[in-house]
């Protein structure tokens, strides 16, 4: 049987749509891709925004047209929230919830048998409670990802913060962090197959080992006696033997605060890149959100990285137009970004969240307002980034090789701050030489969505 998967949304989904296939596999299923005629599909969907939403439901329409005959399930975020209207769009055979995702080739396989009895004949809907979300389920080590060269481990599900404009709490339950000793397992099993850069992932991968019941697993494991949180990770994958690197999905600064941080920085194998969510530069909409900092908070820990590494590569996520946000306000998220210089913004217009509290809040901004705040906040966040990568030139790094164009005669990857390399190669032998390697690079110039590079000692 032929099965094809399309996942939507974070990386945590990518982890989950990868341990599904290989799951899958061992089952006996061949792996098609998402755009092929197969069997059955699995479309994991999304429910950030509005658009995420719209997003899932296009897509499940589209694969059930690719083969009318096929089995299509519907499973993640959208499927736990939505489960009736996800079960509503035409061709589903299948609603899973997150905690489900794992028992998920039992319930294909038992609508395979009843489909050769005569047809399935009703929606088969499993999801649990988010009361009922309460342990981290393991769905399998991974032992492959679609790059070559770096795997993301996740370390965490859910989260209890409860933004006010967030969906992902119901969505998730509450956080529930891995074991150590299954976390270890993986990454070694990664390494051995030749991953030069694990990212740690999750939903709110600062709340790891936060629980107040958390003890790492039925063995307590010696590094949580004097390291708590997503620091024992961190220490226990940088004490692994070998060339490769470390490096965090993202922080919240809801969690996670400058002392914490600058602890973090000792360790060599973690790249000096963090993904740092804003959300807002005004201290009043911080608030409104349910966000536990304000902009001095926020510029702390930016301070702590800077000090440590001039060129260390933020990255952020800004809402444009949340409720209540009036000219000020916007003006002060303005300021941030170009007093922090990100070195990449993602922008999201504020989108209403059935079941969050900014739902119900006054004062909402016109969709007008929002779509010019929104295409502001981009142009300034794309000359703040420009700005960054100019102040790079003529700096050091290593950069992990990923790709080789033949047709350009380039090798390109990322440098541990974050930023797209493009180096100039003799040869296709050398640029295929160099792939899943680290190599040390000279910055030399700005170049498409990076920066060019010059190869420097090349092994």
């Amino acid at each position: 049987m032929r099965i094809a998967f399309y996942t939507l949304g974070c990386k945590v989904n990518q982890y989950e749509t990868q341990a599904l296939k290989e799951e899958f596999m061992r089952h006996g299923f061949d792996i098609s891709d998402s755009d092929e005629e197969a069997d059955i599909y699995v479309v994991n969907t999304c429910t950030v925004t509005g658009l995420a939403d719209r997003k899932s439901r296009q897509y499940i329409r589209r694969v059930k047209k690719l083969n009318p005959e096929s089995i299509v399930a519907a499973i993640g975020c959208y499927a736990q929230i939505n489960p009736e209207a996800a079960a509503a769009i035409t061709g589903v055979d299948l609603v899973v919830g997150n905690n489900e995702k794992t028992v998920l080739p039992e319930y294909i396989e038992d609508l395979l048998k009843e489909k050769q009895r005569g047809g399935v004949k009703e929606v088969c809907i499993r999801i649990l409670k988010t009361e009922e979300l309460t342990e981290y389920k393991e769905c399998g080590s991974i032992t492959s990802m679609e790059s070559r060269t770096r795997a993301y481990i996740k370390i965490q599900d859910g989260c209890d913060q409860f933004c006010s404009y967030c969906i992902i709490p119901y969505a998730r339950g509450p956080t529930r962090s891995r074991a150590p000793s299954e976390i270890l397992k993986e990454a070694e099993s990664l390494l051995g197959k030749g991953f030069k850069e694990l990212v740690l992932t999750g939903i709110n991968t600062a709340l790891y080992g936060m629980e107040r019941d958390f003890c790492g697993g039925k063995e307590r494991h010696e590094y949580i006696r004097d390291v708590p949180g997503i620091e024992m990770i961190v220490r226990m994958l940088n004490e692994l033997p070998g060339d490769f690197r470390i490096r965090l999905g993202s922080l919240e600064p809801t969690v996670v605060n400058a002392m914490l941080v600058k602890r973090l920085l000792k360790y060599d194998k973690l790249c000096h890149h963090m993904h740092l969510s804003l959300q807002s530069g005004s201290d009043k909409i911080l608030k409104a959100m349910n966000r536990h900092y304000d902009r001095h908070d926020y510029l702390e820990i930016v301070k702590v990285l800077w000090d440590e590494d001039e060129h260390y590569g933020i990255t952020t996520d800004v809402i444009a137009g949340f409720p209540g946000e009036t000219e000020k306000d916007f003006k002060e998220s303005i300021d941030l970004i170009k007093q922090v210089g990100f070195l990449k913004t993602h922008v999201f217009p504020y989108s209403d969240r059935q079941g969050t509290k900014a739902r119900d809040m006054k004062d909402k901004v016109n969709p007008k307002i929002k779509k010019i705040r929104s295409a502001e906040l981009t142009a300034i966040s794309e000359a703040s980034a420009l700005n960054f990568l100019k102040s790079t030139i003529g700096i050091k790094r290593m950069v992990l090789f990923e790709e080789y164009d033949k047709d350009t005669g380039t090798a390109s990857g990322f440098s541990d701050n974050y930023i797209k390399v493009y180096c100039q190669v003799t040869d296709e032998e050398q640029g295929l030489k160099i792939l899943n390697t680290l190599e040390k690079v000279e910055f030399t110039d700005t170049f498409r969505d990076g920066i060019k590079g010059r190869l420097i000692n090349l092994r």
